[in-house]
Formats: structure tokens, C-alpha cells, sequence
């Protein structure tokens, strides 16, 4: 069998690498860097390079191209980005090749920040107040976040901080209080093959981002929640529910990311391989949903993340040494496969100083106070 993993350059792409070549299924890693850690894997078997996904048009045309005249049996698509527009062409492709994806239809809702949230509320899922116009703003701080893809956020304090950025395509919350949770799981048209609950133990940047270690947890309520919109979306292939849990212990939504997420390791090493499952879905493969997981097993990523995160936050040095030293904490350095973590660590050191310069470091999406 032959699956191509796109976007080798994330964290989580190196994860699914690994995890299918361990089930001597032969891996092709594709990226537009032609530098991702992926590529550097013993697991990966073939390295290609494609255009910029968000050069849509260009990017569809070589992946058609490709696939044409090098058949895979399966695509699995790890980033965003590269996810919405296989979706957009989804049956195209699938003339060409499997692909474990939702139709555009549910890629679009899930992918929209408006829509994701008029939806949830819609089903009674508790989501953080909007605001449709700054005038109407009664509390600060706010959230301003971009309506689409992960990674234009705000964190606003004042009016006069708000008129100063740009809110293009951009909408205003309030800002929630509370500890980051997350809800996985892979769909089969609305219907649950697999899930995955996790806590943030500490994440990048350290007002609010991506985990730089997480623990594996079980919660009923998260659970309903999470199921309750991926079902209400008749959702197909993998996704993230992302919520906060706030002082009154209620799950308040943040967002769907409609993809593989960065935390994918944690889900694998406590034994639900998503990648390995999404390509059994993709193939038609009759499998017993996996619901059932090791609860409390604590995983970090020490490059670039956790490392970034420690320079950010030098009093969480005494937590960084502990985890580094106990043997119980999983992480994805594999000194089987290092070449890619050693890719990684010489990355950290330019990131970290270009965050430094730019004074990007600590708060690079500004800091809310008056909480």
C-alpha cells in the first residue's frame, strides 16, 4: 500500500509518518519547504515538493498531475490549507486516489469561524459571546480572530487597541477564562470511528496557543459536546473540537479544526492511531470503532514548542527539567528516527532569536489584562 502525507513540514504530518510506516505501509511525504522534517524520516520513502497550497489553482493542478502519473492508494491530507482545497476538488481527486475527507460543504462550515459558531449555538452549544459591531463591546478584553484558517488572533484591551488593527474578515469575542481541552475523533458520515479527549498541561504562546505538552483524559460532557456537533455536521474523516473550560466548569467552543491537529502524537502513543484508521476508512475497511484509550499519559513536544515556551516563560524551568527527566513523559524525539528532531532542534534556535528581534516571543498575539 502507498499513502502520500502531505504538509511533511508540521509536527503532526511527522507523526502520521511514522505512525503508518510502522505499519510497513510505504510513505511518500510531500511539502512546499524543501526542508520538512518529514522528509528526513527513515518512514518516508519518496520526497516531493508541490506548490505553495495557497496558490490553489497551481497546487490542484500539480497534485492532479502527480497523481496521475504516480498512483497512491491514499491521500491524506494533514494541514489546513491543503485540506480545503482537496475538499474543494474532492471529486476530482477521487477519481484519482482515496482521500478521507468531508465534501466541501461540511469543510466550509467547519472552516468558517461565523459559521462554525452560528451552527454550534444553533444546537445549544455554548460559545463565546459575539460582538457584530466594536461599539457594542461591554467588557474588555476581546478576541479578535481571523474568520478562517488558525493563527491571526488578538487579544484587545481597550477601543483605542482595537482601532489600531486591521478587522478585515475578522470577528470579536469575549475573551474565556479557563484550561484548553480537546475533542477528537474520526468520522465515517456522522458517525463516531474513533475519538480522543485531551487537557493542556502548557501551551505556545503562553496566552493561549498550540500544546507544548498535554495529557490524555476521559470526560463524559466533553464527549457529548464534541459529538454533538461533529454528528449535527455529518462529518466526515478526522477533526478537532477545540474548547475552554470556564470558572462555572461549562465547555465553551473556541473553534473546529477540520484537519489533523498538532497534538496528534499524544492520540497515537495512547493507542488511537487516526492516521492508520483514516486510511482504513479511506480504503473501505470494516474496523471496530476505537473509543477506548490510555488515560493520563503525559506527552510534550520539546522543538520548537516547549522549548519557545520555556524561553517565554523562564519560571516553568523546574517543570521543563521534571519532564525532561521523567521517563514516563512521552515525546516525539525517537532515537530510532532522530533525523527529523535534529532538523527540528536546529530550526528552534533561529526561531527563537527572530522572535526575540521582532519581540514576538512572550506575546505575539498582545497580552489581555484586566482578567
Amino acid at each position: 500500500m502507498k499513502v502520500l502525507v502531505t504538509d511533511a513540514h508540521y509536527k503532526h504530518a511527522l507523526g502520521a509518518i511514522r505512525c503508518l510506516g510502522k505499519h510497513k505501509i510505504e510513505v511518500i511525504s510531500a511539502s512546499h519547504y524543501k526542508n520538512a522534517q518529514g522528509f528526513y524520516s527513515k518512514f518516508s520513502s519518496k520526497e516531493v515538493i508541490y506548490p505553495n497550497p495557497h496558490h490553489e489553482q497551481e497546487f490542484t493542478d500539480f497534485m492532479m498531475d502527480f497523481l496521475k502519473n504516480n498512483p497512491v492508494d491514499v491521500v491524506l491530507p494533514i494541514g489546513y490549507v491543503t485540506s480545503v482545497a482537496l475538499s474543494k476538488n474532492l471529486e476530482n481527486f477521487q477519481a484519482l486516489t482515496k482521500i478521507p475527507l468531508a465534501s466541501w460543504a461540511e469543510m466550509e462550515k467547519a472552516s468558517s469561524k461565523d459559521k462554525t459558531m452560528d451552527f454550534a449555538e444553533s444546537i445549544g452549544v455554548r460559545i463565546p459571546k459575539k460582538y457584530a459591531l466594536p461599539s457594542e463591546i461591554d467588557h474588555f478584553p476581546v478576541v479578535l480572530k481571523g474568520t478562517k484558517e488558525s493563527g491571526h488572533i488578538n487579544y484587545v484591551n481597550s477601543q483605542e487597541e482595537l482601532e489600531k488593527l486591521d478587522q478585515t474578515d475578522s470577528i470579536i469575542q469575549e475573551y474565556i477564562q479557563g484550561e484548553g481541552y480537546g475533542f477528537f475523533a474520526l468520522m465515517d458520515h456522522g458517525q463516531e470511528k474513533a475519538i480522543f479527549m485531551h487537557k493542556r498541561r502548557r501551551e505556545y504562546p503562553i496566552t493561549g496557543g498550540a500544546s507544548t505538552s498535554a495529557v490524555s483524559i476521559y470526560d463524559e460532557k466533553l464527549k457529548e459536546t464534541g459529538l454533538k456537533i461533529l454528528r449535527g455536521l455529518n462529518w466526515h474523516g478526522v477533526a478537532m473540537v477545540e474548547f475552554k473550560k470556564n470558572p462555572q466548569g461549562e465547555f465553551v467552543l473556541m473553534e473546529i479544526n477540520p484537519k489533523f491537529w498538532g497534538s496528534l502524537d499524544l492520540a497515537i502513543v495512547s493507542g488511537v492511531e487516526f492516521p492508520y484508521l483514516a486510511v482504513k476508512l479511506a480504503l473501505g475497511e470494516n474496523f471496530d470503532p476505537v473509543l477506548d484509550y490510555k488515560k493520563q499519559v503525559i506527552y510534550r513536544w520539546p522543538f520548537p514548542d516547549d522549548t519557545l515556551r520555556l524561553f517565554a516563560k523562564p519560571s516553568s524551568l523546574g517543570i521543563y527539567l521534571l519532564d525532561c527527566l521523567n521517563p514516563m513523559v512521552k515525546s516525539n524525539i525517537w532515537l530510532s528516527d532522530c533525523r527529523p528532531n535534529w532538523v527540528e532542534f536546529k530550526k528552534t534556535f533561529y526561531t527563537l532569536w527572530s522572535r526575540i528581534k521582532r519581540k514576538e516571543l512572550k506575546y505575539p498575539h498582545g497580552r489581555p489584562e484586566n482578567i
